[in-house]
């Protein structure tokens, strides 16, 4: 795996990879009754593949598209418009409704030489200033993690998955991967690198996890609608938690607690955020709302995950620091 991804060393081999392909793939789409592409035990750990963009995006020269991108394209048939390629689902034996799916990330590596960025007319967060679609590509140097902009700027690549989710509930149906969930999905939480955890609630029998939305760097809120979206490879241990409760997304890196809120609303999805940071205070370190409250506004920061995904995001962030 490439070493610019910060990349958790420490992690025993992977018991499964799971590549990108035709029959690995599904377009657009989370469905509670789709039938795993793999089976694990419950703490393995699974190298996962994912490609990003459907053919109007592709670079015509200059760059390389790889044969099973092209294979899903053409194979996978695209069940929501617009939507993301996901590469799963895989389910985790003894995973039932009620338990928590902790996703440990153990390792993320650009896996292209491409990325791609694009304005949508009426889409992202100033559609009436942005009419017209524009579509560039950014090179993606894989050794070095360096981003080359058509403008002539030099990035250093972040990667991380925006798409991350579990089945939803069998009452739902069928659920587009653009708008996140209770069952996550396209958060677009740019502090999901290696080190971090994301939990999940668990809704169907096996849990039915899926991931894609690859992107090479993003900055919070996403605001043009995309960012550099190009093909990623992480490395991941799936564990069971039936220690913890959740109604919703939670994640935590080293240093710090990650909530998260989702709402239309922008004003109800940082309350969401930030209801959910004093209720983790409260169980974890025991605090009353009103303490944790007072603590949060002094210590804490709220910050947009994302403007662009019809139910937007904010997540909150404090450190653990405060509590040794």
């Amino acid at each position: 795996m490439s070493t610019n991804s910060n990349s958790d060393t420490r992690y025993r081999q992977p018991s499964h990879r799971l590549s990108a392909s035709s029959s690995s793939t599904h377009w657009g789409y989370f469905d509670p009754e789709l039938e795993p592409v793999l089976e694990i035990k419950d703490g393995e750990i699974v190298e996962i593949g994912t490609v990003s963009g459907g053919p109007e995006v592709l670079p015509l020269t200059d760059y390389t598209v790889s044969d099973h991108h092209r294979d899903i394209l053409n194979e996978v048939t695209r069940r929501m418009l617009p939507g993301h390629i996901l590469t799963g689902p895989i389910a985790i034996e003894g995973a039932e409704p009620g338990d928590v799916l902790e996703i440990k990330i153990l390792d993320i590596a650009l896996a292209a030489d491409w990325g791609w960025n694009i304005i949508r007319p009426t889409l992202g967060t100033l559609p009436e200033k942005f009419p017209s679609a524009r579509l560039i590509h950014v090179g993606i140097d894989q050794e070095s993690g360096r981003l080359s902009l058509p403008w002539g700027m030099e990035l250093n690549a972040r990667p991380f998955f925006g798409v991350m989710g579990v089945a939803p509930p069998l009452e739902w149906g069928v659920q587009s991967s653009i708008e996140p969930r209770a069952f996550g999905g396209n958060l677009d939480l740019r502090h999901l690198v290696p080190g971090a955890t994301l939990y999940l609630p668990v809704f169907r029998p096996g849990a039915l996890f899926s991931i894609g939305d690859g992107h090479a760097i993003q900055g919070d809120g996403e605001v043009c609608l995309t960012a550099v979206e190009t093909a990623l490879k992480g490395v991941f241990q799936f564990t069971l938690r039936r220690d913890m409760e959740l109604d919703g997304p939670f994640a935590e890196s080293e240093s710090h607690y990650i909530t998260v809120g989702l709402d239309p609303d922008l004003d109800d999805a940082a309350k969401s955020a930030l209801w959910n940071m004093i209720c983790l205070l409260e169980k974890r370190h025991g605090m009353s709302t009103e303490d944790a409250y007072s603590l949060f506004s002094m210590a804490g920061d709220l910050h947009i995950t994302q403007l662009v995904n019809r139910s937007k995001g904010v997540h909150g962030i404090l450190s653990k620091s405060l509590f040794t």
